[in-house]
């Protein structure tokens, strides 16, 4: 523990602290950490200002215990922000990427990618080799989506999953997973018959088709595939013609229990394709994407940074996906500006210069605010219980669970402290944390209740945002 060199006698706290809290929250929140200590006060000096909001709310009283349990003290946390140097003039965005187009080009590490003979399929694959299973970062927000997908790559056809419909926002990861099961496919079976295309494609193919005479041999190609990746179906929907011949490739498909997989920006009830068509994607396994949390975004920066094999430190990755929290897309987008500007400035990347830069689309704390009333409200209705039953002493399992997940909730959704939590709930900070732990254990344990979790935040913040 190098932060804690000056005081030897706080490494066996410091020890027990991160056997509670697990190495990798440890390594990510504390390990970049500097400490002073005078006996009663134990400041805490950090990166950026957000780093002391995470470590206020989810460990602060588990620092306190064990300062406690180790040393008999009872301490005062101080937080502060080391001092950020001042950033270069930056110019804009679209200065950056024409100033240096080469650096977005350069060989990334090499990626797992499936092996496939030139000789294995008679037209292209329009597989993307580096998109594969293995550096697709899982977590609860897609963890339902990937089994799905790995289950649908190693058991083709299989009635449970086929066809499997994923469906997200924009910039989420879904084309990567369709492409990662083609991958995994083909290394699998070098010989299998696997087709990626966007929905745009196969109306513009169709087209194609029916202009030079060649339906059949459209109908050839897509109709003895071993699995159909359609991405974005939602281009087929209104194009009559196009819904009928898909309708029929899916059958054709669907009936020898080939592989059929589809992704769109909406649910399968929100494409409004023809009714046949509609029931049939339908019948299979639809999965949802969300959006990613915090530390799953950190992961995504971090491997980003790896395969890009550029120096720059964890405080900087925390702060981009502390500020940008829309899409994958443009997360990876924003370390990629970040990093093309400091290499043309011959910098190393900061937090200041992020600031900076990336101002055009870092989230501010004031566009995240949502009322604890909105959460007990939605989750209230979920669960059948009043508004006062989350304030009450009752302890009956009808109302300690729901009023568990509105707390779990409230410390993923708000910038309030434990103990002001408690004080919403009418109980004390601790059991505002055995209630996040719980609820969080099993959004990691099961997807299905993560997606239970995902929708009642989507439908918490369309209550907030109107």
């Amino acid at each position: 523990m190098d932060n804690l060199q000056a005081y030897p006698q706080l490494v066996p706290v410091f020890q027990d602290i991160e056997n509670l809290i697990g190495k990798n929250p440890y390594d990510m929140w504390l390990r970049p950490a500097s400490f002073e200590y005078n006996g009663h006060t134990l400041t805490i000096i950090l990166p950026n200002p957000f780093w002391g909001k995470t470590i206020r709310e989810r460990y602060q009283h588990i620092i306190t215990d064990a300062f406690l349990k180790h040393l008999g003290v009872e301490i005062t946390i101080v937080y502060n922000v080391a001092p950020q140097e001042p950033a270069p003039a930056v110019t804009s965005a679209k200065d950056v990427i024409a100033a240096a187009p080469e650096y977005f080009n350069q060989p990334a590490k090499p990626a797992a990618s499936a092996p496939r003979p030139a000789a294995a399929n008679p037209f292209p694959t329009n597989l993307i080799p580096s998109f594969t299973f293995e550096n697709f970062i899982e977590a609860p927000s897609n963890r339902f989506a990937y089994k799905a997908a790995e289950a649908a790559a190693t058991n083709l056809g299989n009635r449970a999953n086929n066809p499997l419909f994923i469906y997200s926002s924009p910039g989420l990861g879904k084309t990567h997973l369709m492409h990662a099961i083609g991958n995994k496919i083909l290394q699998n079976n070098p010989n299998a018959q696997v087709l990626y295309m966007s929905g745009e494609e196969f109306v513009s193919e169709y087209i194609k088709a029916l202009t030079n005479k060649s339906h059949d041999s459209f109908r050839q190609k897509c109709r003895t595939l071993d699995c159909f990746l359609v991405d974005d179906i939602q281009f087929i929907v209104g194009k009559a013609a196009s819904e009928e011949e898909f309708f029929h490739t899916f059958n054709a498909l669907f009936d020898k229990n080939k592989q059929i997989v589809f992704s769109s920006d909406r649910t399968p009830q929100q494409l409004e394709l023809e009714e046949r068509l509609s029931s049939r994607l339908l019948s299979g396994l639809p999965t949802e994407i969300k959006k990613p949390n915090l530390e799953t975004r950190i992961a995504i920066l971090r491997q980003k940074r790896n395969s890009i094999n550029v120096d720059i430190g964890d405080d900087v990755l925390a702060f981009i996906a502390e500020g940008v929290q829309t899409n994958i897309r443009e997360l990876e987008g924003s370390l990629l500006r970040l990093v093309a500007y400091c290499r043309m400035q011959g910098v190393t990347p900061t937090i200041s210069i992020a600031k900076e830069l990336l101002a055009d689309i870092l989230v501010s704390g004031n566009d995240l605010s949502i009322n604890v009333n909105t959460i007990k409200k939605v989750v209230g209705k979920r669960f059948s219980i009043k508004m006062e039953d989350f304030n009450s002493k009752r302890k009956t399992q009808s109302i300690a669970w729901p009023r568990q997940i509105a707390m779990y909730l409230t410390t993923e959704l708000t910038d309030l402290s434990l103990p002001e939590i408690g004080r919403e709930f009418n109980r004390d900070h601790s059991t505002v944390v055995h209630a996040r732990d719980v609820v969080k254990d099993k959004v990691e344990a099961d997807p299905f209740f993560s997606a239970e979790i995902n929708q009642l935040i989507m439908d918490i913040k369309a209550v907030d945002n109107k």
